[in-house]
């Protein structure tokens, strides 16, 4: 394993979707990546352990992060509500069977997976994420200290017209 710890991704306001509990979820699913990346060691019966170790953890949390953007979608009507949740149920199910198949015995190559990760990740974020932001800039009021927020008069007036 490497001495010292070093970032595969680095977060930058480009990945930012204008919700700061979104891009600070997201801030935490790099930060897994990174750790999981920081992890690879070549050592295969290492690489178990440590797998074992957190990936239901990571699980949870991509769980919990999936179910915020899916509220903030249904709460604000967003149209492509259906498609984003169809590649959020197909990511799950994608790990789900990477656990299965870890579980089973198969062999991790906690790299392969790890590019997996960041990849889909990144990948989510820059192109489906941003999708949902321009979305919520086109229907959310400016307040008097220039911040946006979107509040029911916004969803409604936004599906009236």
């Amino acid at each position: 394993m490497m001495d010292q710890k070093s970032e595969l991704v680095t977060w930058s306001s480009t990945f930012s979707v204008g919700v700061k509990l979104v891009d600070d979820q997201h801030k935490e699913l790099i930060g897994l990546v990174n750790d999981m990346f920081n992890h690879v060691s070549g050592n295969e019966a290492e690489e178990r352990v440590y797998f074992s170790s957190v990936v239901q953890q990571a699980v949870q949390y991509v769980k919990v992060h999936f179910m915020t953007e899916e509220k903030i979608m249904l709460d604000t009507k967003f149209p492509g509500y259906a498609e984003h949740k169809k590649a959020h149920d197909s990511f799950i199910m994608a790990i789900l069977e990477s656990v299965r198949n870890f579980n089973a015995g198969k062999r991790l190559i906690l790299a392969d997976f790890t590019r997996y990760l960041k990849e889909w990740v990144l990948t989510h974020i820059a192109i489906m994420d941003k999708q949902y932001f321009g979305y919520f800039k086109q229907i959310a009021s400016r307040k008097t200290d220039g911040k946006l927020t979107i509040n029911q008069a916004d969803v409604a007036r936004q599906h009236s017209t």
